[in-house]
């Protein structure tokens, strides 16, 4: 698997919080709506991307993932394989108990080799995390390949997806919207939602109008926070009412809670934060 050039739209340097206790992490006991927050999300659906690692994992594949099942973590998503086979990187994955249940690749004319990597490494989610055009057809066009990668992934057991920053939320001259060209023209049993909450805010879509406008879609969160002056933000840290976003999950489809930092200054703090901001984080459940 090759590795993704990933963007990067918005800069910023992250506030770390290894040192606070759970307490202190905002949002862990927030009842949304004056509810009483019982729900919680499940360990087994806390994974991470690794694009959040990269810098690490381009030093030291072992010794970053040994870090990450220290932490807790037990499932992760790839953004590349760092210089090693799809069936390499699976071994050291199992050796420190890691499943990389899902994958970030792009779109080519022959999927067959992505997909078959997909396989290989263990994936049940194989999912497109950017796209950038400036018209309608382009866009129309894109998602009419999503379908058909969508189509042929089924074949070999995998849910494809689409992963969103903030440009599909910004209107086209023609005044169309590319999240919903997307979201309106793939077939919701070929292509699935991976809703990248921090992109959606930066956006100015609200998650939660998203998900109710894409009931059981959204299958994959990216859980990224948000400071105040719009750069990125360790979980907890920021600005992003998770809690209350996560008590739509159910409504969404979330199966996978994926902890993520476009540009962090300390990843295994921010890997750490996340973690365990998230097994605090509390919830009314709808």
């Amino acid at each position: 698997m090759h590795e993704i050039n990933r963007r990067t739209l918005l800069g910023g340097t992250a506030a770390t919080a290894l040192g606070l206790g759970l307490a202190a992490l905002p949002g862990t006991a927030h009842a949304a709506g004056g509810r009483r927050p019982t729900g919680r999300v499940p360990r087994g659906a806390i994974s991470i991307q690794l694009y959040t690692l990269r810098d690490l994992l381009s030093q030291d594949v072992e010794g970053t993932l040994r870090s990450l099942a220290a932490i807790g973590y037990r499932k992760v998503e790839l953004a590349g394989t760092y210089g090693l086979t799809a069936a390499q990187f699976r071994r050291v994955l199992d050796r420190h108990g890691l499943h990389a249940t899902s994958g970030h690749i792009s779109l080519a004319e022959d999927m067959a080799p992505m997909f078959e990597d997909c396989v290989t490494l263990g994936h049940r989610f194989a999912v497109v995390p950017w796209a950038s055009f400036s018209t309608a057809d382009e866009w129309k066009k894109l998602a009419d390949d999503l379908n058909a990668a969508g189509r042929l992934a089924r074949r070999y057991g995998l849910r494809f997806g689409y992963h969103n920053h903030s440009q599909e939320f910004q209107r086209l001259p023609t005044g169309e919207v590319p999240y919903d060209i997307i979201t309106s023209r793939t077939d919701p049993r070929y292509v699935h939602l991976e809703l990248d909450l921090y992109w959606a805010v930066a956006g100015g879509r609200d998650p939660v109008e998203l998900i109710r406008a894409h009931r059981h879609r959204v299958l994959q969160f990216h859980v990224k926070d948000r400071a105040a002056d719009g750069s990125f933000a360790d979980l907890g840290t920021g600005t992003i009412d998770f809690p209350r976003i996560f008590s739509h999950s159910r409504e969404a489809g979330v199966v996978e809670y994926i902890v993520e930092h476009d540009q962090p200054t300390a990843p295994l703090t921010t890997a750490e934060v996340g973690y365990e901001y998230l097994r605090a984080v509390r919830f009314p459940r709808r």
